[in-house]
């Protein structure tokens, strides 16, 4: 699905694209997928992130320069447009292309940004890689690998940066969804090392990250921060220079701050350092309300889910037909309580209402049922009428009863329901394997919901030879 927009993160992306005739249309074209969900929620351009691919095959080809594309739109239909080229698996030649003439001013390169190179492979090449692998690695560049072969896991984690649990990845094709949104965290952490940005963002928070630039003693920090459509709102913090994060709270949802974050230093100049983040969407608290636990004068409501955001919960609650509410209150830290002292047999709606710091509510409402008083079978007893049968007899339950059902789960054989009118108060059971335990309950039925169910094990004697008889055996 749509992922949250990254901005404010500064790198230049190479993909090294495995063209070559050893993969198939359907496994390039599964890559091509992987390539465009990895880079959807970046933002593009000279100031963000740039990308650019190299087809691996008998020459190596650039698809496109790192400046070409810089929308989403259109980055997107450029790699859609790709097309296989066939030949060799010259990996080394590729790798060796990448770092003369893709990591540089011909082909858009900027100098001074975190340099990342995704290689995507069956795990196959004609030619040697390491030494041009380490090249590029010398100059700074962080290596993916993402196998989607057998490639030989020893090579492939001496040439992936280290260490290989965070920069190599094994997966069938069909299977790179699952590993989509770690490596892009992992992309995430390279290229936004060394510069101020955003994490855990929620619709009212998030936290701000920078480099360690000054120490407790050398100086401290100055962050401001205002909403891009209303700069005059501006708000300042100021924390010392031991501190690398700070968590901004209370802020509105769906809203792009400017943020700012200017080093104090007694001893060197640091530049101010900015980003911009927008909040998420208000997450919609209660997205369901459910009753569970009813009795004849009380039942229990929980809802979900419970936000930061929401200070306290409204729970309304009347009998259907009827005028008459009654109001509960519940902290906005718990997401249950109970509804008591109720009329029997009442079909009740309860309205749940999430009362947010920001003043406004969020209502949503569910039906609930009380049971009938009483509404429980009593006195289940049984008398035993002829091998392998029993009669089960019960008294009746109070209230408008529509019947009685009775459940039967044998130790061995299938289990039975037998439904009986409300006048009915015993059945027989048949089929009870002697020497057995059977588990037999009787339950009202009632307009609304079941009553309480009365349930007893009996145990069926082992059969035993009938008195006076005698066996004979023929002369």
């Amino acid at each position: 699905g749509p992922q949250p927009s990254i901005s404010n993160s500064e790198g230049d992306l190479l993909f090294l694209l495995d063209s070559s005739g050893s993969v198939s249309y359907y496994e390039f074209s599964r890559v091509k997928e992987f390539m465009w969900d990895l880079l959807q929620p970046f933002t593009f351009g000279p100031k963000d992130v740039q990308t650019s691919i190299i087809h691996i095959s008998t020459m190596p080809t650039m698809e496109f320069p790192f400046d070409r594309y810089l929308s989403s739109g259109a980055l997107q239909q450029a790699i859609r447009d790709t097309q296989q080229l066939m030949g060799d698996t010259n990996t080394g030649k590729a790798l060796s292309y990448a770092k003369e003439k893709l990591f540089s001013d011909e082909a858009g390169a900027r100098p001074d940004v975190p340099k990342v190179l995704v290689w995507v492979t069956d795990g196959f090449s004609t030619d040697d890689i390491s030494e041009p692998m380490q090249l590029l690695k010398d100059m700074g560049v962080t290596v993916f690998i993402v196998s989607t072969g057998r490639g030989n896991y020893l090579e492939l984690s001496a040439a992936a940066s280290q260490p290989p649990e965070k920069h190599l990845h094994f997966v069938d094709v069909d299977d790179l969804p699952i590993i989509t949104k770690e490596l892009r965290d992992a992309i995430l952490d390279v290229i936004q090392a060394n510069q101020l940005h955003a994490v855990d963002i929620t619709s009212s928070s998030f936290r701000l990250i920078w480099p360690e630039l000054l120490s407790q003693e050398t100086g401290y920090y100055t962050l401001e921060y205002a909403p891009t459509d209303d700069l005059a709102r501006k708000r300042t913090k100021q924390v010392s220079g031991a501190h690398t994060s700070l968590m901004l709270s209370n802020l509105a949802p769906e809203t792009t701050y400017e943020v700012a974050l200017i080093p104090e230093s007694n001893v060197h100049y640091f530049p101010p350092q900015t980003t911009r983040v927008t909040t998420l969407a208000e997450e919609i608290s209660p997205a369901q309300v459910l009753i569970s636990e009813s009795g004849p004068h009380s039942f229990h409501v929980s809802w979900a889910p419970t936000l930061d955001s929401v200070i306290g919960y409204q729970i309304l609650y009347g009998p259907l037909p009827g005028n008459s509410v009654k109001l509960l209150e519940v902290d906005g830290k718990h997401n249950s309580t109970v509804v008591e002292n109720l009329a029997p047999n009442t079909t009740y709606l309860v309205t749940v209402t999430a009362v947010y710091k920001s003043g406004k509510e969020k209502s949503l409402s569910a039906k609930a049922c009380t049971q009938e008083e009483g509404s429980k079978v009593r006195h289940l007893r049984f008398e035993d009428m002829g091998p392998n049968t029993l009669k089960a007899s019960w008294d009746s339950a109070d209230g408008k009863v529509l019947g009685y059902r009775v459940r039967c789960r044998r130790q061995t054989g299938p289990s039975s329901v037998i439904s009986v009118s409300p006048q009915i108060h015993s059945v027989l059971l048949t089929d009870l394997a002697s020497g057995t335990t059977n588990k037999v309950c009787v339950k009202p039925v009632y307009k609304n919901q079941p009553g309480k169910g009365l349930c007893r094990m009996v145990h069926m004697q082992p059969a035993t030879e009938a008195q006076g008889y005698k066996h004979r055996q023929r002369a």
